[in-house]
């Protein structure tokens, strides 16, 4: 079984040595100069001949000991294992996959590798493709649609198995003709656009829905929303689940009472102290995710009255503030280890039919979310 890990570690820095023109082999910094191949040139890796040539023995032979088979005594085992060490030698996996028909690695789509809620689900996905023996490969789409499709075609271009995407766009098209040629995809997060594929998302509405209705079970009736773009699946979710509970309850939403948008710090804290302003400001603000209610703690830190908030999606250090921040969690891990799991068995031959699963969500209480209207 590959490693994903070990297999693919990056060799010690090399040198070349002193005459770089007969095209010999280089070798590992860290080996005694002593136990290097005179004149090596930088850049050429060592090879199994060299393995064998060190060790004394067949080529056979290394091959045996490098790819774990049977045959080889525990002394002739040892040379080669030292000559591999010596020389710095990495076995070839690449063309080795290819003969078996896969390259061993998937690849991950991701909106913003360095967003919060992405680090549980990426980890996910690798600890699912590292138990079935492949790499994976990631890569942030920076929310751009054209971006995501020149990732995911790049990834196909290097023949990897499967694609998890979290998708920027809303037409998915482009991948019909990788579907067809086997490439197994499942979506994340948000549906795929246009075509058929497996999709895990979180109940982005129920979440909302039930944030929304236990501020209203704490006498909140003048609610704010702050979401994200409108065009993205989970902002246009969250937003629906905010109306719903608002309409359960049968209280009219005021138009100044949503805005959604992109989730700069500059345009959430602007859309805060708009409706924090004003003869009938709101009282509760339920943030869209993260990022947004980040920047909502802020502008209520700078409020002489205190504002109820509930936000999707948790927050670092969210149990330190003062008053602990109430959220709609979504697990992040398990969106990611279920896409996985979904893609592998894809690979399998398990599943022909796609289909879309929906993860619950679950209210934490902390103390925002349950603070009464301040008047």
């Amino acid at each position: 079984m590959l490693d994903a890990t070990s297999s693919y570690k990056t060799t010690d820095r090399r040198i070349p040595a002193d005459d770089d023109r007969t095209g010999h082999r280089t070798v590992p910094e860290t080996a005694r100069s002593a136990d290097r191949l005179p004149g090596t040139r930088y850049g050429n890796r060592p090879t199994m001949k060299d393995v064998a040539a060190r060790a004394g023995v067949g080529l056979k032979t290394v091959s045996r000991v490098v790819n774990g088979e049977p045959g080889v005594t525990p002394e002739t085992e040892r040379r080669v294992q030292e000559a591999i060490e010596a020389l710095g030698f990495r076995r070839n996996d690449s063309a080795r996959v290819l003969r078996k028909g896969r390259t061993a690695s998937i690849g991950l789509v991701l909106e913003d590798l360095a967003d919060p809620f992405y680090g549980p689900l990426s980890r996910a996905v690798e600890d699912v493709a590292r138990a079935h023996g492949s790499l994976l490969i990631n890569g942030s789409s920076a929310e751009d649609p054209d971006r995501e499709q020149e990732l995911v075609l790049a990834l196909c271009a290097r023949r990897v198995d499967g694609l998890v995407v979290i998708p920027a766009g809303d037409d998915h098209r482009y991948l019909e003709p990788e579907l067809k040629a086997g490439v197994a995809t499942v979506f994340v997060d948000r549906p795929a656009g246009r075509i058929d594929a497996d999709v895990v998302l979180s109940d982005n509405y129920g979440g909302a829905r039930d944030g929304v209705a236990h501020l209203i079970a704490h006498g909140h009736r003048r609610i704010g929303f702050i979401g994200d773009m409108p065009r993205i699946h989970t902002a246009a979710e969250r937003l629906r689940g905010y109306r719903a509970a608002m309409e359960d309850a049968g209280i009219p939403v005021a138009e100044s009472w949503m805005s959604l948008g992109v989730t700069d710090p500059e345009r959430v804290r602007r859309a805060a102290e708009e409706m924090l302003s004003g003869p009938q400001p709101v009282t509760a603000i339920f943030a869209g995710n993260n990022r947004v209610t980040v920047t909502v703690v802020r502008v209520l830190a700078e409020q002489s009255r205190r504002v109820a908030l509930v936000g999707f999606d948790d927050i670092e250090l969210a149990d330190l503030l003062q008053p602990g921040v109430t959220v709609v969690a979504q697990d992040a891990a398990a969106l990611g280890r279920t896409a996985a799991e979904r893609l592998f068995r894809q690979l399998d031959g398990d599943l022909i039919t796609p289909e879309r699963i929906e993860l619950p969500t679950r209210l934490i209480t902390r103390g925002s979310g349950e603070l009464p209207p301040a008047d």
